[in-house]
């Protein structure tokens, strides 16, 4: 008991605290279209330490068959609009094609130049450094977007905006913070 109060203190006082190299987004996928019927799910991990960004969906009821998919990157402003892709040139590698409904994951190397369109590679100072700390910042500022184009709507059928998700161990820490932080106000009012 006497460590997990010494962790809360450390997260309480500002201390740094080992910080995991990934960073996890979630969206759920809607229709982007007027006519549209499309939904889904994507999750996308990014790990700092391996440059890597791991992106698993599904999707169903498309109105029409799947073409290609993306990421878009970066929006004027949050949760709205649209921007050129980010990711990857093309198609994504491997994503299911002439399909109404499937799964698809996989994980990208963000060290290749290939990975990024040529656009947000020289939008982002033509290093593939800059486009992956680019990237990033979009992804945890709502810029960025998942998107899934069909042979109905070839400039998208369902999309979803990407958004950061606390950890697990996040979520522990904070748990500890409010245990401690209850501890530290019952011993005032005595």
């Amino acid at each position: 008991m006497k460590h997990a109060f010494a962790l809360a203190a450390l997260v309480a006082t500002g201390m740094p605290v080992a910080q995991a190299a990934t960073t996890t987004f979630q969206s759920g996928l809607s229709p982007e279209a007027t006519g549209a019927t499309g939904s889904g799910m994507v999750e996308v991990i990014y790990d700092s330490a391996a440059h890597t960004l791991k992106i698993d969906s599904s999707f169903s009821g498309l109105s029409g068959t799947t073409t290609v998919a993306h990421i878009h990157c970066c929006v004027a402003t949050a949760g709205s609009g649209t921007a050129g892709v980010a990711v990857t040139p093309g198609t994504l590698p491997g994503f299911p094609v002439g399909v109404t409904s499937g799964s698809y994951s996989t994980t990208l190397d963000l060290t290749q130049s290939a990975t990024f369109t040529g656009g947000f590679l020289s939008g982002s100072g033509g290093t593939v450094a800059g486009a992956e700390a680019r990237l990033f910042s979009g992804m945890m500022d709502g810029l960025a977007y998942f998107n899934v184009h069909s042979s109905s709507f070839g400039g998208g059928e369902i999309r979803g905006f990407l958004a950061p998700i606390p950890e697990p161990s996040t979520y522990a820490l904070m748990a500890l913070g409010l245990v401690a932080v209850g501890a530290i106000a019952r011993r005032r009012r005595t």
